[in-house]
């Protein structure tokens, strides 16, 4: 068993040309039809929401729209995994293996 934290496949809204994909709301579109899959599998009822999963969320870095996938995606569910890389492939997107980093917490002031 592996002890490292699993990578994350940052899916950019830009093709291989480095024109802007479209349509605009691509990456929300994408990570909707992740949704379902979650730590601790599907929960429904009165006290489900909608929500993005945790291994598949969209965000913007430096301006250019993207799906930050995690691996554990593809432990959990290889379709799903598959189904996103294909989208990927399929559309021309550039695509890069990275971790994203947490923010720096707040410094604190003096005096306080």
């Amino acid at each position: 068993m592996s002890l490292s934290k699993p990578r994350e496949v940052f899916i950019q809204g830009l093709t291989l040309e480095g024109r802007t994909f479209r349509p605009s709301d691509w990456a929300e579109r994408l990570a909707g039809a992740m949704s379902c899959f979650r730590p601790g599998g599907v929960v429904g009822g009165p006290g489900a929401h909608i929500g993005y999963s945790p291994y598949c969320v969209p965000t913007v870095i430096n301006g250019v729209k993207c799906v930050i996938v995690n691996e554990a995606l593809r432990e959990i569910e290889p379709m799903a995994w598959d189904f996103v890389m294909n989208f990927a492939r399929d559309n021309g997107l550039q695509v890069a293996d990275a971790c994203l980093l947490p923010d720096p917490p707040p410094k604190a002031r003096p005096g306080l």
